[in-house]
């Protein structure tokens, strides 16, 4: 089909920008790859999960199914890294949780550091791999499957920084926006009204990083003060949280 007609179709379906973005991607698609399409908008199938692409601190990743879309939120994570360690030549991270490696990947691609992506989902790290040699950081960040409740998931002092974007979503949370649900229910959702992640992560993230190190967390809607408390009493030292554009508190850095 040519790409006019394609537009027009789709412009009636998500409107002339959405219609632009899926085009410049899928340029003459099929008949039956437009029908495809237009099914998916019209069940509320985010964009990057159509066109299997997102952009992130001005990098192109690779999604699907499998990992959670790349949030702008998310940038305020890599923000408070890149800050804090700017001017630093070389310092190790752990990404815990990576998914798409959205995070270690930006961080990496404009500082010294190097280091490992983690995730307990085998199809999230092929997603992981195929963003890491696409950005040409394979030579800087290896990619480890794993789970943030082991103890023994890192070495001993291994990282400088880690920082980890785990599902704080609590079940039957309603505020949950319908793109959402075409997320891995994984990445989203945590028992303890979504603090599960942050109470594994406290108990054990200490064996992993440096004495000097600092842990890096995204954080949801009013989780802050239950995530200080449960970082606290694991004996960590409190550092600083940090605001998204939106105003939010969407980071809280950890000190052993």
């Amino acid at each position: 089909m040519k790409t006019n007609q394609a537009f027009t179709i789709l412009s009636g379906i998500s409107g002339p920008h959405i219609a632009r973005i899926i085009i410049e991607s899928v340029p003459n698609p099929s008949r039956l790859r437009l029908w495809h399409i237009t099914c998916q908008l019209k069940r509320g199938v985010p964009v990057a999960k159509i066109i299997h692409n997102k952009w992130f601190y001005g990098l192109r990743f690779y999604t699907n199914k499998y990992t959670l879309d790349p949030r702008p939120d998310t940038e305020t994570l890599v923000d408070v890294v890149l800050q804090d360690y700017a001017g630093v030549k070389k310092f190790t991270i752990a990404d815990i949780g990576t998914g798409t490696g959205c995070i270690i990947c930006a961080i990496v691609k404009n500082s010294g550091a190097t280091g490992v992506a983690i995730d307990k989902s085998r199809r999230a790290l092929c997603v992981a791999r195929k963003n890491v040699k696409s950005l040409g950081l394979g030579d800087k960040i290896s990619v480890q499957h794993g789970d943030f409740r082991n103890p023994q998931l890192l070495p001993k002092n291994y990282a400088d920084v880690i920082v980890s974007n785990p599902p704080y979503i609590a079940y039957g949370d309603k505020r949950v926006n319908d793109g959402a649900l075409h997320d891995p229910k994984i990445a989203l959702f945590a028992k303890h009204n979504g603090l599960a992640a942050y109470e594994q992560i406290a108990q054990n993230a200490k064996n992993w990083l440096k004495d000097d190190g600092k842990i890096y967390l995204e954080i949801g809607i009013d989780m802050a003060e239950s995530v200080k408390q449960i970082f606290n009493a694991a004996g960590w030292y409190f550092v600083k949280s940090v605001q998204d554009l939106g105003g939010i508190t969407r980071v809280m850095v950890f000190q052993k």
